[in-house]
């Protein structure tokens, strides 16, 4: 295929190596003297090397190259450590490379990885919170607040976004799980209490959401090892919604689970159809 991809000047290389820490998927390294791109496969095509090489020997340039592999790259940079772990993430994050960003994630989830922390004001230290899988109780209903039209949330667990959940995280054991569409919650009122009541909820969007093959795998996984007792899909009435019944059956398929799905409709005025 032909796609952007780094090059280098051996003349105007010295050899002095700086490009290559700026490189956390480890497509350079120096040989023989010279910075040397080792494989197509571990270079985007980002030019991240570019701003580290004091000659100006490393450009961006079109031609017919290996098409870029994620999870090719991650053995490596999971292999390498943390520092590198979180220096490739910054890397696609900062570069707006949100397939990818998501792929690695999904790949440190699979295999019971840590995600690390990207902006050190942001989170504090041991990763973000916003992705450690914990279960959620509630209190009784005579220990709620007596707010007038409050409503109690009846959430069981966290993460709730398809991307940030583990596989294996024991909530999702012998669970009724609830696959909703992302703008369900905003549309129909009574979600808590008519469908995340008992049950495990995971969200995502089948149209904007990039790494829906991620998905599929992940349910994947989940429907094969998981024991799940039954599966809710709830969404919007709009075409391009449909899109999450087809991840779920194609993530069915997978593993091998034959599964009845429960469908909801909600129309875009806040209705059950």
């Amino acid at each position: 295929m032909e796609r952007e991809i780094i090059t280098i000047d051996e003349k105007k290389c010295n050899g002095c190596g700086s490009c290559v820490p700026g490189c956390p998927e480890g497509a350079l390294q120096i040989i023989d003297g010279k910075a040397r791109l080792v494989s197509d496969l571990f270079c985007d095509g980002l030019g991240a090397c570019i701003g580290d090489c004091p000659e100006g020997a490393i450009s961006v340039e079109t031609r017919e190259a290996a098409p870029y592999g994620e999870a090719i790259v991650m053995n490596t940079i999971i292999a390498a450590g943390p520092n590198t772990i979180k220096a490739h993430l910054k890397h696609l994050r900062d570069h707006d490379q949100q397939e990818y960003f998501e792929q690695a994630l999904a790949i440190l989830l699979k295999k019971g990885l840590p995600i690390p922390k990207l902006d050190e004001d942001s989170c504090p230290s041991g990763g973000c919170p916003g992705t450690a899988a914990q279960s959620i109780s509630h209190p009784a209903k005579s220990e709620q607040a007596a707010t007038v039209g409050s409503v109690q949330s009846q959430l069981r667990q966290w993460p709730v976004q398809l991307h940030l959940h583990n596989p294996n995280a024991p909530y999702l054991k012998n669970a009724d799980l609830l696959i909703s569409a992302d703008c369900v919650p905003y549309a129909y009122g009574d979600f808590h209490n008519r469908f995340v009541k008992g049950r495990v909820v995971i969200t995502f969007c089948p149209k904007l959401d990039s790494g829906l093959d991620n998905y599929i795998e992940k349910l994947s996984e989940i429907f094969t090892h998981q024991e799940i007792k039954s599966v809710t899909i709830v969404r919007m009435e709009v075409p391009c919604c449909g899109g999450i019944e087809h991840i779920v059956q194609k993530a069915l398929e997978k593993a091998k689970v034959f599964k009845m799905v429960k469908i909801s409709i909600v129309s875009i005025n806040g209705k059950l159809v």
